[in-house]
């Protein structure tokens, strides 16, 4: 079972949910920019939520299925279409071979995910499927995706061939399933997100008007955005404090403030270390809303605690493990 690349997009990588373990030594974690949005999409197929899929971003590809396979979207809703035909999101989809998927306009967020059952069987590097592009590995030959390329798809589980056997239409080219999960995980991207985080280590080294300002004043995002970091425009958040500080961990959703007091806010190609200031942390939670933002958007800061924080995770997790439960007591392990 194979995906045949027709045409790229303008950034189709595959991911899957980061490359732990390697960061003493420099190697970055990497994985999907919207994890959540991955996690659902493996779910819906049977498959374990770290298999590797496609992050396609902005302008999608278009791909054709070498064989029978079962499919879903979540994340962005860029007007995907199977053989010209509008398909939902956010639910799973049987195809039959010779069908192609392809992509409109972006509407809402500008990262879908695409899991197939079986997963994208690429090879594993340190341990992970996902593509870091700038040091040119993982994924497929540690680059985007281009024409022509096929991409390996591993063996479906018992509930990935439970759900296609179910769906499968002899005469039809695709069916969709009747069921979705709900708005808590699968929730539409915000054009305008807030951002919840909490204070970073050098939160106390800036002055009180811009403590202010972060979190009351909006933010917009600049073309200088990448899977790396978003770089913002706004109110110049300023240190009472001017001393040198030693580089020091980082992690998605690190706000970092460099000397000209414009933010960036780092994403899952983030570096291992960083030398700025580290102003504030977007919580986890929000991760999501982060990565499905895109150049020209603006966005805000809204300030909890640590406690609340926790919760929301909570909660969220609560919500994927109730997914994973409904899965397996229908179509079974």
């Amino acid at each position: 079972m194979s995906l045949r690349i027709l045409r790229p997009g303008l950034l189709t990588t595959v991911q899957d949910l980061g490359r732990f373990g390697y960061q003493q030594d420099g190697i970055i974690v990497s994985g999907a920019m919207d994890a959540q949005a991955l996690r659902v999409a493996n779910l819906l197929v049977g498959n374990p939520e770290t298999a590797a899929g496609l992050e396609i971003t902005l302008l999608g590809p278009r791909i054709r299925f070498e064989a029978d396979h079962f499919m879903a979207l979540t994340g962005a809703h860029l007007s995907p279409t199977l053989n010209g035909q509008p398909v939902a999101d956010n639910r799973a989809v049987w195809v039959a071979a010779g069908t192609e998927l392809a992509f409109g306009p972006a509407v809402a967020g500008c990262r879908s995910y695409l899991a197939v059952a079986g997963g994208v069987a690429v090879p594993l590097v340190l341990g992970s499927r996902s593509t870091y592009l700038r040091a040119s590995f993982g994924g497929h030959e540690g680059r985007a995706l281009r024409a022509g390329d096929v991409l390996p798809v591993g063996k479906p589980s018992t509930i990935g061939s439970g759900l296609m056997q179910l769906l499968e239409q002899p005469k039809a080219a695709w069916t969709a399933a009747s069921f979705t999960p709900g708005p808590a995980l699968c929730p539409r991207p915000p054009y305008r997100p807030v951002l919840r985080a909490v204070r970073g280590p050098e939160y106390g080294q800036f002055s009180a008007e811009s403590q202010q300002a972060f979190w009351q004043e909006p933010f917009t995002i600049t073309p200088a955005a990448d899977r790396m970091g978003y770089r913002l425009s706004g109110p110049p958040l300023m240190r009472h404090e001017e001393a040198e500080l030693l580089s020091s961990a980082v992690t998605f959703g690190t706000v970092q403030v460099p000397a000209g007091g414009q933010p960036i806010v780092l994403g899952a190609d983030h570096q291992t270390t960083g030398g700025y200031p580290r102003l504030a942390l977007v919580i986890s939670v929000d991760w999501p809303a982060l990565a499905q933002a895109a150049p020209g958007q603006q966005l805000r800061f809204r300030e909890v605690s640590v406690r609340e924080a926790q919760a929301l995770v909570a909660a969220r997790e609560q919500a994927v493990a109730g997914l994973r439960r409904g899965m397996e007591t229908v179509f079974g392990r």
